[in-house]
């Protein structure tokens, strides 16, 4: 049962704030801020004016404990306004795996893993010419190569952003420079520098000024140069005030010259500050922890830091600003013990947001900024699964009475010598560490090979005592091989970066690898105090999030579980409402059951129904968590712990998989071009076509789900 209302109301008063509506932010008093002529974001009589995007990491509106209330309902600044204004749909979905890299990449350019080059993430690993394997970090600018730093050049020498040509996938920010508006960012991922290695030689050059304050104060090169940026559309006032650096976006599709950006505090602040300071919701000067002005690091976006930034972005007349802020209920200080629901210290910080979001909408309302003319997206990344033993005392809610956890952490073990242990395999490989963990075996043999089989067989086996339960667990759950991989959405662009196997673990379970073998059980499963949400998984309380929509165009539907969708419909259904598009299909549709039916296109006005009916099929047939995704999931972990005779039942699941994933891909490519032909293309949607192609994907749901039964 919800009580997201009446909490709202309840903690609202408590803090003595009131939330700012729609007709609130409209008054005569309020003094809209300068808006960038050139920005193009309004169509077919929809009012928009500025863009608000916010993807929270790891932020629930679900509980996690029924007693507690969940992160968005101890939010009630923000949850009101989304229920008020617009729609909260938390029916959402992510991709797999599902992690902040992965998520956040998939929703802001509405392409799955496979075609934006980051399917394993918030880190991945790729094959070196010797067999063996080497790790890169997911989070890298946008048009970076391979960011691993433990060699001068990786043996991989495809971008981090690959797309399956093998190029520099497409920008997020273009379709909105083209359009003449300028795009702030806001620590979101790859659309910033996330490093001050890597990262500041490909933007600014080994030999710049920049490269070289980063090798002698790295710390002050951090809240310099990483993390905040914004990328300028032609002849934009902003980059003409200075400090800008080329926008080289080689690979774009139509071409992308004469560009500009800002890259970094020590440029953004003195562009939309007049004093150069940038303060926090609080009113604050943001800091790094050593006391440098500019970027404080990733764990410290928190609400009050990112939403200072995004509000000081809008006055200064960006338009177009999207943001990420860190997760609101973990424990960030060093060796400290995770949070579980309702502790006194995951209370305070979500406390602390509500604040903070409680400052950011007066603000905002104050510059004229409100549900008539600003499309504000909110989101988050993933949920997680809670590892921890039960609260005392017994019904705590955290809001009037705290919980303590005498057991909270995830459960680590340690996958090298639980194999060896058990199973006798000593087969070299390594892994990404995750409760997702993806394997790779050294020398990559091909998924039939007797070492990938036997190593697969073994550990299907695998087991450990849960130090929370007490039961012995079988540690994985299911297994992808790279035919279901590649069904997942997993396999990119470049084949060296493609795991052997994929292993969706228990969720209470991060599976790394360490020494090979287990002197004692606790020396390879134990609690891990430090983490208690686990996240990247094949889990429901995963893989279903929440998307919050209000804006011009938008209904006001509140809170609705009548619509499946995930990550990839956010940027198709923010381009639909601004009259904007991209160079490339997206794996995504328009939620055109959140618009109102005046502010589709015309294309898609005059065909909703059917339009509604075949991209409803078609999420399940493509979706990575969808009916057809779950299905073949499902069978291809049979076939891989499968030990009949000439390994005959793999062998037989596997090609039934091939063939059933290349009719899918083929059938699913068709729907997509279909569904963003009638959204961007301006085309009307054929109703006989679209029931020809929904009976085709219904007949592939069907074939998928009893091969799995």
């Amino acid at each position: 049962m919800r009580k997201s209302k009446v909490l709202a109301l309840s903690l609202a008063a408590g803090l003595g704030l009131g939330m700012v509506s729609a007709q609130a932010a409209s008054a005569a008093d309020a003094h809209h801020r300068p808006r960038q002529a050139s920005c193009q974001i309004s169509a077919d009589g929809r009012d928009v004016q500025h863009v608000i995007y916010l993807q929270f990491d790891n932020v629930h509106f679900t509980r996690d404990n029924p007693n507690v209330p969940s992160d968005l309902e101890q939010m009630p600044h923000l949850l009101d306004f989304l229920e008020s204004n617009g729609t909260l749909d938390d029916n959402h979905h992510t991709p797999l795996i599902a992690h902040t890299g992965d998520d956040i990449l998939t929703s802001i350019t509405g392409l799955y893993g496979d075609r934006q080059g980051q399917a394993v993430s918030n880190s991945y690993r790729y094959y070196n010419p010797n067999g063996t394997t080497n790790s890169a970090s997911s989070f890298a600018y946008w048009t970076d190569g391979v960011a691993d730093t433990s060699v001068p050049t990786p043996a991989d020498a495809a971008p981090t952003m690959v797309g399956q040509d093998g190029k520099n996938a497409p920008a997020p920010w273009a379709a909105y420079t083209k359009a003449g508006c300028d795009f702030g960012s806001v620590s979101m991922a790859n659309t910033i520098l996330e490093n001050t290695n890597v990262d500041i030689n490909k933007v600014f050059g080994p030999n710049s000024a920049q490269a070289a304050e980063a090798k002698a104060n790295p710390a002050k090169a951090q809240a310099d140069y990483v993390g905040i940026g914004v990328h300028c559309a032609q002849k934009s006032d902003l980059c003409a005030k200075g400090g800008a650096s080329p926008d080289l976006l080689p690979d774009e599709p139509g071409g992308y010259n004469g560009y500009q950006a800002l890259f970094g505090a020590k440029s953004v602040d003195p562009a939309i500050s007049a004093n150069g300071v940038v303060k926090n919701t609080a009113g604050k000067p943001i800091t790094d922890p050593s006391g440098n002005p500019g970027f404080p690091g990733f764990d410290s976006m928190t609400a009050d830091n990112s939403l200072g930034y995004v509000a000081q972005m809008q006055e200064a007349g960006v338009p177009v600003t999207y943001a990420y802020l860190s997760d609101a209920h973990d424990q960030h200080s060093a060796n400290g013990t995770a949070y579980g629901p309702g502790d006194p210290g995951y209370t305070a910080q979500l406390k602390a947001y509500d604040t903070a979001f409680a400052s950011f909408f007066k603000r905002i309302h104050q510059d004229g900024l409100n549900a008539d003319n600003t499309l504000f997206v909110v989101t988050s990344d993933e949920n997680d699964h809670f590892v921890g033993g039960q609260p005392t005392p017994a019904g705590c809610d955290g809001v009037t009475v705290p919980c303590s956890y005498q057991q909270i952490g995830e459960v680590n073990a340690n996958a090298r010598g639980l194999l060896a242990t058990q199973q006798g395999i000593t087969t070299p490989f390594q892994v990404h560490a995750d409760s997702a963990p993806n394997f790779y075996l050294n020398g990559n043999p091909a998924p039939d090979a007797p070492v990938t089989r036997a190593f697969e067989q073994a550990w299907s086996k695998v087991t450990a005592v849960n130090p929370i339960t007490g039961k012995t667990d079988t540690v994985s759950s299911y297994l992808a091989d790279r035919t279901e991989q590649k069904i997942l959405h997993m396999q990119t662009g470049d084949p060296l970066r493609t795991p052997t196997f994929t292993s969706f673990a228990d969720p209470d379970y991060y599976v790394y690898a360490g020494g090979g073998s287990c002197p004692t059980a606790a020396s390879c499963v134990a609690l891990g105090p430090e983490y208690a949400w686990n996240h990247g998984d094949f889990s429901p309380d995963i893989n279903t999030t929440w998307l919050g929509l209000v804006g011009p165009g938008v209904r006001n539907l509140g809170v609705t579980d009548q619509v499946w969708s995930d990550h990839t419909d956010i940027r198709p259904t923010m381009l639909a409402l601004l009259g904007l598009s991209d160079p490339y299909t997206h794996d995504g549709r328009v939620l055109t059951e959140f618009l109102n039916h005046w502010a589709l296109p015309h294309s898609l006005a005059r065909s909703t129904q059917a339009y509604q009916q075949l991209a409803a099929a078609y999420k399940q047939l493509d979706a990575g968590v969808g009916q057809f995704a779950t299905a073949t999931l499902k069978t291809a972990t049979k076939g891989i712990e499968s030990t009949s005779p000439g390994d005959a039942q793999y062998q037989a699941t596997s090609a039934k998989l091939t063939a059933l994933g290349a009719q899918r891909d083929q059938l699913a490519g068709r729907i997509a071009q279909v569904l963003d032909r009638t959204a961007f293309g301006h085309q009307k949607l054929d109703h006989d076509q679209a029931r020809a192609l929904l009976a085709q994907a219904d007949d592939l749901l069907n074939q998928a789900q009893q091969l799995a039964a």
